[in-house]
């Protein structure tokens, strides 16, 4: 995938990250930062989204090892530096690039480049990449004039949280206005990235196409949560039900409420597990975990308030923070 602007590009200054980033700390920053100038969060917001296109553009190839190590190559280089062909107007061309390989600037009187008898393109191009040559993942030379590999695409699409977690085939607009379906795997993550090989760029002289490299961001939802394969909802209880213990209802993400009997003497935090309700994947299934919220009235009648500080009279004078204050003093 590499490209001629990957000169002018600093991906890592896009990102405000320094070149040895880790792998998880650059997923945490783009993140942070999609979430920042995602389109959804900046309706109408042409420069947000624009920033957004910049900073995926970056993300999608310092993630990619291979794309990261090409592209790290490549700016050591020099910027400022072009693959254009001899002759070309404007500054830069192999000249400026593989100059100092050969003792100074192109031969003059229409001679070409010469090397060590025996040598060829891949032994030069070799030690400069460390792998004999651009790969095919490139699209660039390899050797005895072989066709090139199209160019990757990198493209966007936002899903709802349903979606991603139960999975779908959906149907997306390239930039020439023909439709793409593309099969969404059930549990995608918020970020993750989806290969659809052979729908990129064609390539210039009957190679293979590139790539599509769609980046998927996954709506809220406004009840569940992921939690890996398992679903995590916040289930509100009355006092009376977590101190005395009851039966409830839970929601269920796409079906039916499931009952749950929830102990007596229940605290808040509490999770109660239900097996096989969370994420299906070929890669096995979550469960749904119900976090017990106990809830508190904000306004009692007077007729509940005295029974209730008559119920108070009645509890232990223990205080349940004594635990607490003294681990707090050492």
């Amino acid at each position: 995938m590499a490209s001629q602007d990957w000169f002018d590009k600093d991906f890592y200054k896009v990102l405000g990250v320094s070149k040895d980033v880790t792998p998880a700390d650059l997923k945490k920053t783009y993140r942070k930062l999609a979430r920042k100038y995602h389109p959804d969060s900046n309706p109408g917001d042409a420069a947000a989204e624009a920033k957004f296109k910049e900073i995926s553009e970056a993300h999608s190839v310092l993630s990619d090892p291979e794309q990261r190590k090409e592209y790290d190559q490549i700016r050591a280089m020099g910027s400022g530096a072009r693959f254009t062909a001899p002759g070309s107007a404007g500054q830069g061309g192999f000249d400026d690039v593989f100059g100092g390989m050969f003792g100074g600037g192109a031969p003059s009187g229409g001679r070409g480049y010469t090397y060590q008898q025996g040598g060829n393109f891949d032994d030069i191009f070799g030690g400069m990449f460390g792998n004999g040559g651009f790969g095919s993942s490139s699209g660039g030379y390899r050797g005895a004039g072989g066709p090139t590999r199209g160019r990757d695409v990198t493209a966007h699409t936002t899903i709802d949280f349903l979606t991603a977690t139960k999975g779908e085939t959906i149907t997306l607009q390239s930039s020439d206005g023909k439709p793409i379906k593309v099969k969404i795997p059930a549990g995608v993550a918020d970020g993750q990235k989806i290969k659809l090989r052979g729908k990129g760029q064609p390539s210039p002289d009957g190679g293979e196409p590139g790539d599509i490299v769609l980046t998927v961001t996954v709506r809220k939802h406004p009840v569940f949560e992921r939690d890996g394969l398992n679903l995590r909802v916040t289930v509100p209880v009355t006092f009376a039900e977590a101190a005395l213990g009851a039966t409830i209802e839970v929601p269920t993400l796409g079906g039916d409420p499931v009952k749950l009997r929830v102990a007596p003497g229940t605290p808040s935090g509490r999770v109660l597990r239900v097996k096989g309700r969370g994420v299906q994947t070929a890669k096995g299934t979550g469960d749904l975990l119900a976090i017990v919220q106990v809830a508190v009235p904000s306004h009692l009648s007077s007729d509940a308030e005295d029974a209730l500080k008559a119920f108070a009279e009645k509890l232990p004078s223990d205080n349940p923070r004594d635990d607490l204050l003294a681990k707090a003093r050492g």
